[in-house]
C-alpha cells in the first residue's frame, strides 16, 4: 500500500517520529516528510539518516498554512506533534489546548482538503479517565478526530493509543538509569503504581495495523503488559550490578494516577477483540437524545476497563528481559554512555 506513496510524519523529530522513520524508511515509499518547529533536531536527522527520501518542513500544527504547505500531495499521514509532558501541560493548559486540540483540528482540516488517504493520530492512555490537562486535551485530541472522521470526504481518519513507551524521551527509565550512574537514590513515588511497558517497535507495529486496517473513527489500542514502579527500579539495578542502589519513596506527584487505563469500560463493551489488539469502532450515534437520555446498556453496568492493575503483570526476570530487547539498555548494560535517539 505505500509503494511510490508520500508519508507526512508531525512531530517526526520526537521519540515515535523517528521510531516511524526507521521503520518506514527502506520501504517502498517515494518520499518521507518531517514537519516539526525544531530546526535544529532537522539537521540533525537530516545528518543521521542521509537519505534523498527525507524531506523537511519547518512549521507549527498551530499554525493552518504551515500544516496545508507540508500536507499538500500527501498520500498518509502519521500525527505525533503534541505537548506530552505533564507538568508542562499542568502548568500551561490552553498551550495544550492549542498544540492538541486545535493543532489536531489543523493538521485533519488540511488532510481532508488536500485528500490524504490515510490519518492516524497518536494518543495516551492518559486520555483515559483524564485527571491532568495533557490527558484531558488528549482525550479532546481523540474527540476531534473522530467527529472529523464522519465527514472526512474519503480520507480514512484513526486513533492509535498506548501505555508507556519504554526509553522514550521525558520517560523514567532514562531517569532511573542517570541517577544509578551518578550515585543518586533512585526517586520511586509510589512503588506499587503500575504502568503498560511496550516498546517503541510496538507503537510502530500498532501505526502500521491502523494504516492497513483501520476504518474512519477506529481508536487502536496494543495490548500490553505492566509492571509496578519498583519492579521496573528493581529490574534496572539489577541489570546494572547495583542491586542494592538506594531507593527513595517521594510520593505521587501531582495529576498522576495509581494506574493507567487504555481503554474505559463504556470502550471495553464496544471493542473489537483482534488478538493482538482492541479496536474501538465509534459512536455513530446521531443526535438523537433519547438513545442518551432514555436509553440504557446492561453490559456497561457489568464492565469493567483495561487498565495496568488487571493486565498481565510482569516480575522483575520478566521485567528484565523486555528491558533488554531496548538498544538503550543493552548499552548502558554493557557500560556505554549512550544518549536516547529523539
Amino acid at each position: 500500500m505505500f509503494t511510490n506513496q508520500i508519508l507526512l510524519i508531525t512531530g517526526g523529530t520526537g521519540s515515535f517520529g523517528n521510531a516511524v522513520l526507521r521503520r518506514f524508511l527502506d520501504s517502498d515509499l517515494k518520499e518521507i516528510r518531517i514537519l516539526s518547529r525544531d530546526e535544529k533536531k532537522q539537521d540533525d536527522m537530516r545528518k543521521r539518516y542521509n537519505s534523498s527520501k527525507l524531506k523537511f518542513y519547518i512549521g507549527d500544527v498551530r499554525d493552518y498554512q504551515s500544516v496545508l504547505n507540508a500536507v499538500r500531495g500527501v498520500d498518509f499521514l502519521y500525527h505525533a506533534a503534541a505537548l506530552k509532558q505533564v507538568p508542562s501541560c499542568e502548568f500551561h493548559p490552553l498551550e495544550a489546548v492549542k498544540t492538541n486540540v486545535l493543532g489536531t483540528e489543523n493538521v485533519l482540516e488540511a488532510a481532508v482538503n488536500s485528500g490524504v488517504k490515510r490519518v492516524i493520530c497518536l494518543s495516551t492512555d492518559k486520555a483515559v479517565y483524564p485527571i491532568n490537562a495533557m490527558g484531558i486535551s488528549k482525550a479532546l485530541m481523540e474527540k476531534v478526530a473522530i467527529a472529523k472522521s464522519r465527514n472526512s470526504n474519503g480520507t480514512v481518519i484513526c486513533v492509535t493509543r498506548y501505555g508507556n513507551v519504554m526509553a522514550s524521551r521525558g520517560s523514567v527509565i532514562p531517569l532511573f538509569v542517570d541517577q544509578i550512574r551518578t550515585g543518586q537514590a533512585i526517586t520511586l513515588t509510589d512503588p506499587n503504581m503500575t504502568r503498560f511497558m511496550m516498546s517503541l517497535d510496538n507503537a510502530v507495529d500498532l501505526v502500521s495495523y491502523a494504516f492497513e486496517n483501520g476504518k474512519p473513527g477506529d481508536v487502536f489500542v496494543q495490548k500490553a503488559p505492566a509492571a509496578t514502579i519498583q519492579t521496573l527500579a528493581s529490574a534496572l539495578t539489577d541489570l546494572m550490578g547495583v542491586p542494592e542502589h538506594e531507593i527513595r519513596v517521594i510520593g505521587t506527584r501531582h495529576g498522576e494516577k495509581l494506574y493507567e487505563a487504555l481503554l474505559s469500560r463504556e470502550e471495553r463493551v464496544a471493542a473489537q477483540d483482534l488478538g493482538g489488539y482492541y479496536c474501538v469502532p465509534p459512536d455513530l450515534r446521531d443526535l438523537n437524545y433519547s438513545k442518551f437520555v432514555e436509553q440504557g446498556e446492561i453490559k456497561i453496568s457489568e464492565a469493567t476497563d483495561y487498565n495496568s492493575h488487571n493486565t498481565t503483570r510482569l516480575d522483575v526476570k520478566e521485567m528484565q528481559a523486555l528491558l533488554m530487547k531496548l538498544s538503550f539498555i543493552q548499552a548502558v548494560v554493557r557500560g556505554e554512555f549512550t544518549r536516547l535517539e529523539d
